[in-house]
């Protein structure tokens, strides 16, 4: 999508975690003029840590760095497909009210905490000058601290396990990760619609620790069943366009 360059940034130590979920359960929760986005029937809910490195409008040498941690499902709308963020935590006052004031999204204040584990047991702050490697595990642990609204706890030692590769085209990874625009509703119920570009995703599957994960309650979900679906996601460069009404 050439031309959407308002924002540059990179992102990097990201963990995909998704569920299958029943479609119906999706729909409850979506604003209207969306519906749900469904792979071979099902519709699935993610749980996404990673940390956004070097946030700044284009041409502005140096810009914010902050963790975050969404909680994200699949739809259709009137743009076309696309990305639908039931909330996003992150580390960073500034960022936050950002976030809420010009995209119209869902972002809390939290508490976050992420690091690097090396194979030897030695551990450092998952800062933003290196890339992560197969002999390191990522801790992510991010506690919401926003006031007026439920409180949501997340805890997980991740690391990728396998061989790297690019998701194909029709595949469930595609249909999960391959996605340039996003939706967000205002407080009137006004729906608004985003862009963002990148180079295709370069994956490796993964393997989880979650020792504590409170997003679903807090966003009126039960806990989907069953272990989720783990990629692990190489760093990358990313850039985002202001949104626009639908």
């Amino acid at each position: 999508m050439p031309g959407r360059r308002w924002l540059e940034m990179t992102w990097r130590d990201g963990l995909f975690a998704h569920w299958p979920v029943d479609p119906e359960v999706v729909a409850a929760s979506l604003p209207e003029g969306l519906s749900v986005a469904t792979h071979d029937g099902d519709a699935y809910l993610g749980v996404v840590p990673f940390v956004m490195d070097d946030i700044r409008p284009r041409g502005v040498p140096m810009g914010l760095s902050f963790p975050e941690l969404n909680l994200r499902t699949y739809v259709e709308g009137p743009n076309g497909s696309g990305v639908y963020f039931h909330s996003l935590d992150a580390d960073d006052r500034l960022g936050v009210a950002v976030a809420r004031g010009l995209f119209r999204l869902p972002y809390y204040r939290a508490e976050t905490d992420v690091r690097r584990i090396e194979a030897d047991g030695g551990a450092d702050a998952a800062g933003v000058d290196a890339d992560a490697t197969d002999d390191r595990s990522v801790r992510f642990a991010s506690r919401r601290v926003h006031e007026d609204v439920p409180h949501a706890r997340f805890d997980a030692t991740y690391a990728p396990a396998g061989e790297a590769f690019t998701p194909e085209s029709g595949s469930l990874p595609a249909f999960l990760l391959e996605n340039y625009r996003f939706y967000t509703a205002g407080e009137s119920g006004r729906l608004y619609v985003g862009a963002i570009d990148h180079d295709p995703w370069t994956l490796r599957p993964a393997t989880a620790e979650i020792s504590a994960d409170t997003l679903f309650a807090a966003n009126g979900f039960d806990r989907p069943d069953g272990d989720p679906l783990l990629h692990y996601a190489e760093p990358i460069d990313v850039t985002a366009d202001r949104i626009k009404r639908v």
